[in-house]
């Protein structure tokens, strides 16, 4: 069993926090294209939920990963996908290779504080030329003496224009393109990194979105996340967690939008009798009801597998690309049904299709995620073998 009586407090902690502290202000942060991440940050970190199974010397709770499932869950019933998705990047993205691998100098310095909520975190993988093939970057992070002189760019990056960090993947030398990336902590207010632009997206408006350049940025050394070589394996070993928070992100939220779904459908009247009385309605309803607790399950299956030690790889693909396909057909049949007010702004259903089409392509796009598993059942073309790992 996943979830305990120890659970319920700080579930019911973070539901109090998410009604009173983030929902209601979602619209306005969803109409201002940012929310102000430092202060809920704080906020979260003040009540300990930005580093639940983080290590305690650092200021984390020291909890299983199950806590991560709880509060991914919970962060569901927020009402857009944004905030959500930023809070992630930070306790489940750009963090779990430093806690896990990082010194504890590296740990002190850019761990601790973002499990305080004192700084805001970002990860830097995807590239223009490189979102999902994670291989193909080309940022460069020059040796010079006991540092690294960092020449590149990265696109694509949440949480990239409030950050005062960023967890870097970079090549640090020109061997095999699995063993010449290095994880590098770099403060985003180091002289020559620069915020080129904010990005406007189709969806999870709430969230800030950036495209950053690095030009002759130097950080020290000691700034590298563990062994240099190794960031290629680091990130595939944080793209698991990434990968299971998403898809456990989403169980709320799309239970939230089936709720109001039904009440919606059950007070519009069309041809004499309610839009829910006809039976292409109520069954698609209960069909997507049974696909979330189908996904819940893989999740938690995920997650028991993760705390016992073993290797998720599988189940953390399947559930990301279940997530991702489950959250296009649940929303786009859900605002088929609420008609010409489906395609309006105002309704939750409209905001959920936009958020949720992400899920499908960050942390690696679907196609991605059925390579991985081709490979590992063994029936990908000997030509793809040096595909995603």
């Amino acid at each position: 069993m996943l979830f305990t009586a120890d659970h319920d407090e700080p579930r019911r902690i973070l539901q109090k926090f998410i009604a009173a502290e983030i929902n209601p202000f979602v619209d306005e942060w969803e109409k201002n294209d940012i929310f102000p991440a430092h202060e809920l940050f704080k906020k979260l970190g003040d009540l300990g939920f930005l580093g639940l199974n983080k290590p305690v010397e650092f200021g984390g709770q020291g909890l299983d990963y199950s806590y991560a499932v709880m509060m991914a869950e919970e962060l569901g019933a927020i009402t857009c996908g944004g905030v959500p998705m930023a809070i992630g990047v930070q306790t489940d993205m750009a963090t779990p290779a430093l806690a896990r691998f990082g010194s504890d100098e590296v740990r002190r310095e850019f761990l601790e504080p973002a499990i305080a909520g004192d700084a805001v975190a970002c990860v830097g993988v995807s590239e223009p030329g490189a979102g999902s093939d994670v291989a193909s970057i080309k940022t460069q992070a020059r040796s010079d003496g006991d540092d690294y002189v960092i020449n590149g760019g990265k696109m694509w990056i949440t949480n990239g224009v409030q950050a005062d960090w960023i967890c870097l993947l970079a090549n640090t030398s020109d061997g095999q393109v699995h063993r010449n990336k290095s994880l590098i902590c770099v403060p985003m207010k180091t002289r020559g990194v620069q915020v080129a632009r904010k990005l406007d997206k189709l969806g999870m408006r709430s969230s800030d979105t950036a495209q950053i350049f690095f030009d002759n940025v130097r950080v020290p050394k000691r700034n590298r996340i563990g062994e240099e070589g190794k960031g290629f394996t680091y990130q595939m070993v944080q793209f698991q967690e990434e990968r299971l928070w998403g898809a456990a992100a989403c169980l709320k939220a799309h239970e939230f939008i089936i709720a109001e779904t039904i009440e919606y459908t059950r007070n519009r009247k069309a041809f004499g009798k309610s839009i829910l009385d006809n039976q292409t309605v109520h069954f698609k309803l209960a069909e997507m009801q049974t696909e979330v607790e189908l996904l819940r399950a893989l999740v938690y299956r995920a997650a028991e597998a993760l705390i016992a030690g073993e290797d998720v790889t599988r189940l953390a693909t399947m559930a990301k690309l279940k997530a991702g396909r489950l959250g296009r057909e649940l929303t786009d049949a859900c605002l088929q049904f609420w008609g010409g007010m489906g395609f309006m702004n105002e309704t939750p259903v409209s905001r959920a299709y936009r958020d949720s089409r992400l899920t499908s392509i960050g942390g690696g796009a679907d196609e991605v995620m059925l390579t991985v598993l081709s490979k590992m059942m063994g029936t990908l073309p000997k030509a793809n073998k040096n595909g995603p790992e």
